[in-house]
């Protein structure tokens, strides 16, 4: 039986706890400095809960650490865990820049231990479906994406004001925060973004400043993508369509569902691929780590392939600010 400390126990951290816990793998406890958060981990779970990391580590062994802390905190905390020989599973985004990455790649290397990052789109049935059947090449090659997502963002966090997501250096706004996990997505499917030009603005959301709309062109490669975003839409809608030399594959996350269409059909081919509940995808993501920890294959987010997403991150919010392409060595 593995043992996991969850450190920092917000929404998503709480949401890991809980998840790690349902696998039957792991026991698992909690970190945060809030007195409050400590008690109600304790209530709701049962689970030993600290104040602080070095408090936890004095008190006890673990074999892997969640790391759901503020980005600024992500990759100093991942280099003390690693060299305390620790698995780790950290939240993304995976930084707000790339100071620390090759300290932390050097870290990864020395201790050998399974590192991945949450982007949870990897276990999304109907995009794990999808990627796979672009995969066969029965479509040809990609040639261009559109990605259309948002959401009413207060009805869904409304706490937005009052965490991090106020505030660009602490990973929060819409690039950070959200179309992150869409761009982490299509770099699976379709390779790493080369160029982007990103046009960006505060239209909506009330108490904050940091953008809630977001409209990108970029370049994956040959590959063209077309990215766009809004925070404050009516709809909770996520749709992506891949279109490839000989039809389409569509993704739809509010119907759990993907589909095809070759040239010449009259419409799509579905194939539904309900959950649930939400937690069931955050359970599987559980499983995929444990998985990896055990040696065994697993699809989350790498380290590389989250550097690359922060570069992303990176060129999206320099191209907003200077209204120019960005090229993404």
């Amino acid at each position: 039986m593995h043992s996991f400390l969850i450190i920092g126990c917000g929404s998503i951290g709480e949401r890991h706890l809980r998840c790690f816990q349902k696998t039957g793998r792991c026991t698992v406890a909690a970190c945060d400095p809030r007195p409050e958060i400590q008690a109600a981990m304790r209530e709701r779970y049962g689970v030993q809960a600290y104040g602080s990391l070095d408090e936890a580590l004095a008190a006890e062994k673990f074999d892997a650490v969640v790391i759901c802390t503020p980005a600024p905190l992500h990759l100093p905390m991942a280099r003390q865990l690693l060299d305390a020989g620790m698995h780790l599973l950290i939240e993304k985004p995976l930084a707000l820049d790339l100071e620390l990455v090759p300290a932390v790649r050097e870290a990864i290397a020395r201790a050998g231990k399974h590192v991945a990052i949450a982007y949870v789109y990897h276990l999304m049935p109907w995009v794990v479906a999808a990627r796979e059947f672009v995969r066969t090449g029965q479509l040809g090659p990609i040639l261009h994406i559109t990605s259309v997502a948002g959401q009413h963002f207060p009805t869904f966090r409304p706490a937005y004001r009052e965490i991090y997501y106020a505030k660009h250096d602490m990973g929060g706004g819409a690039i950070q925060d959200a179309i992150t996990h869409i761009v982490n997505a299509v770099e699976w499917i379709a390779g790493p973004c080369t160029r982007v030009f990103c046009d960006a603005a505060h239209l909506a959301l009330e108490g904050v400043t940091v953008e809630d709309t977001v409209n990108v062109s970029a370049r994956h490669g040959s590959v063209l993508v077309s990215y766009a975003m809004t925070q404050f839409q009516a709809e909770n809608e996520s749709t992506f369509v891949i279109h490839c030399e000989k039809g389409s594959v569509k993704m739809e996350a509010h119907t759990q569902r993907w589909g095809t269409m070759r040239h010449g059909d009259a419409e799509w081919t579905w194939h539904a691929t309900p959950l649930k509940e939400r937690d069931e995808m955050f359970i599987a993501q559980a499983d995929a780590f444990l998985d990896g920890m055990e040696g065994r294959e697993s699809p989350l987010c790498t380290f590389e392939e989250a550097v690359q997403t922060l570069k992303f991150n990176q060129a999206a919010l320099r191209s907003a600010r200077t209204g120019l392409p960005i090229v993404i060595e």
